[in-house]
């Protein structure tokens, strides 16, 4: 790793440390200032106490793999300070919020905004396929937009699961449970295409304001995600046209080597050739609505699961 990019000196001898900006499990997110320039960035704050040995290496994964992307359709992670007791990631600071808390403020929704979220989306992850790095937790809580404008840019965060790979198949259970692909549920090892799947049903929420699986329990809603039972009921998806429609079936297959790749999606008439309608779609916009109050409402039953425990809901299934 680049000596620049990771530090072992005192983080608060170049940063001042401002508001939380959000918790998690295993970390702290503050607004912190450089003392150098005034810059406003956002400090990820990891309490090494916490940490299993699991836990460990998976940071030093993700802190491997930030040091090395920089795409504009990714939050960039600047520097990393490794102190005894704490481990801090300096990160560009979001300030536009999440993708459908964005899109749910609109008065105006149409396909043409799905697809303009869409489409840089799946360029940045692309390049880190390009990179051998799978993210495996693609999901809207991990698309953030850079300012409140209207034209501000998306980018993904949150590498947290995301693995270098060569050769050899991932086997890790991981990931959020309505975005997770049937193979990674297979246990039989799985290819980058699982983020295509993830793609596919965010694709799906966008157009609709519901996900394609759903179930009650966990173990109801893998036996559906591994059998792709998903419909595009009427009325909800009368008005979307029939090429949207197209895109997600592609992205939704069981079979990921039949699944689309990054090229066929850029490619599709839908993003490619203005397929995507600018009609306005109101009852999208309401579902959507409902669908993203629900979704913070229950955001912790929905926070990822840990890999130990989804293994267990794989295994006894």
């Amino acid at each position: 790793m680049q000596n620049d990019f990771y530090k072992t000196k005192n983080i608060k001898e170049d940063f001042k440390f401002d508001k939380v900006l959000g918790e998690g499990s295993f970390a702290v997110v503050h607004k912190c200032i450089r003392k150098e320039n005034n810059e406003e960035v956002a400090v990820k704050v990891i309490d090494k106490a916490n940490l299993e040995h699991d836990d460990q290496l998976a940071l030093e994964t993700e802190c491997e793999i930030m040091a090395n992307i920089d795409h504009p359709n990714i939050v960039k992670c600047t520097c990393v300070y490794d102190e005894k007791s704490k481990f801090y990631m300096v990160m560009e600071l979001m300030t536009g919020g999440e993708l459908f808390d964005r899109i749910v403020e609109k008065e105006f929704y149409s396909e043409k905004e799905a697809c303009d979220v869409i489409k840089p989306i799946v360029d940045a992850i692309n390049y880190c396929h390009k990179m051998g790095i799978a993210h495996r937790d693609l999901k809207p809580e991990n698309l953030l937009y850079t300012s409140p404008d209207p034209d501000a840019t998306i980018k993904i965060s949150d590498f947290g699961l995301a693995k270098v790979i060569s050769d050899e198949l991932m086997t890790t259970a991981c990931g959020t449970p309505s975005y997770i692909a049937p193979e990674i549920l297979e246990g039989k090892g799985y290819t980058f295409a699982v983020d295509y799947w993830s793609i596919g049903v965010i694709l799906y929420v966008l157009l609709c304001g519901f996900p394609p699986f759903y179930e009650d329990t966990n173990e109801k809603l893998f036996a559906m995600i591994k059998k792709g039972q998903f419909e595009f009921p009427s009325p909800q998806w009368d008005p979307i046209s029939n090429q949207a429609k197209d895109l997600i079936k592609n992205l939704l297959k069981v079979d990921p080597k039949q699944r689309y790749n990054a090229e066929q999606i850029l490619n599709h008439a839908w993003i490619k050739d203005g397929g995507a309608s600018r009609k306005h779609l109101p009852d999208s916009l309401e579902a959507l609505r409902q669908f993203n109050a629900r979704r913070r409402l229950r955001r912790a039953q929905f926070s990822v699961l840990a890999t130990t425990r989804l293994k267990h809901l794989i295994m006894n299934k």
